[in-house]
């Protein structure tokens, strides 16, 4: 067994599927003390897999609840040495005319404002405790250039990439790196529709088509990432968005949405 982040305290928030359940179990797996969260039950299936993981019901866009999972990382493992802001939802692809300022609040709240409070009472529990620690944000392809979401998807994931520079900027001297990962099209709950759809039409293979590698990743790829971020391996890497994609931020190719009161042909 892998001791790579042995005895080390790990946080990862929407850790109840997908990606975050891959994250949490992966560091679980290679030594370190897991406290893994998520509004959802999904979160206790995840912990499930090994001793080494805590669950905790919690909402990532609430900062009680933050405050109270960084509490509860310092008072079970005695610190934080890595902290995860995996927790997103997708809002959807309404265009501008169809989504309220409602639908932003609430994607914002969850996609940008959760892992800026992560951020403010990891940094600081690390901080004041005098230790270093690594910060992986979950962002997106969708945050690079338009394509590959929906308006507040994409302007949350745009804002999660500044967060990490800035917050990296923020921190200097500290020893504390502050990177994000860009997934791709990943196969998560998220996006478990498009595939479910696809599969039911017997299109599996169109999947992931639009890039190089012509499929789509799985939660797997994603979380070695992050754990490569997390790493040593990683100890000059900071305040970057490292794309997880298959090469398709290379041309993010899309098909331009009609113009409004556009004729068609």
């Amino acid at each position: 067994m892998s001791t790579r982040f042995g005895g080390r305290s790990v946080i990862v928030t929407g850790a109840g599927s997908g990606i975050g359940r891959a994250v949490a179990r992966l560091f679980a797996e290679e030594g370190a003390r897991v406290l893994a969260l998520d509004l959802g039950d999904g979160v206790e299936e995840t912990a499930a897999a090994n001793d080494a993981i805590i669950p905790m019901r919690g909402d990532a866009g609430s900062e009680a609840d933050v405050a109270s999972m960084i509490a509860t990382a310092l008072d079970r493992h005695g610190g934080l040495d890595i902290l995860c802001t995996n927790a997103g939802i997708s809002g959807g692809m309404a265009g501008l005319f169809e989504q309220s300022a409602e639908d932003w609040e609430k994607v914002l709240r969850v996609n940008l404002i959760g892992p800026f409070l992560a951020i403010r009472h990891g940094a600081k529990a690390m901080l004041d405790a005098g230790r270093s620690g690594a910060i992986i944000c979950t962002a997106s392809v969708a945050g690079l250039r338009a394509g590959a979401g929906g308006p507040a998807y994409s302007a949350s994931k745009a804002g999660v990439i500044n967060l990490v520079q800035t917050s990296a900027q923020q921190l200097t001297g500290t020893g504390i790196r502050v990177n994000a990962v860009c997934p791709g099209l990943i196969e998560t709950g998220m996006t478990q529709g498009l595939y479910d759809a696809a599969r039911a039409k017997g299109r599996e293979a169109v999947i992931g088509q639009l890039n190089p590698l012509r499929r789509g990743g799985e939660p797997g790829e994603i979380a070695n990432t992050i754990a490569f971020l997390a790493s040593d391996e990683a100890s000059y890497v900071n305040g970057h968005a490292l794309i997880v994609d298959g090469g398709l931020s290379t041309s993010h190719p899309f098909s331009r949405p009609r113009v409004l009161g556009e004729t068609t042909f």
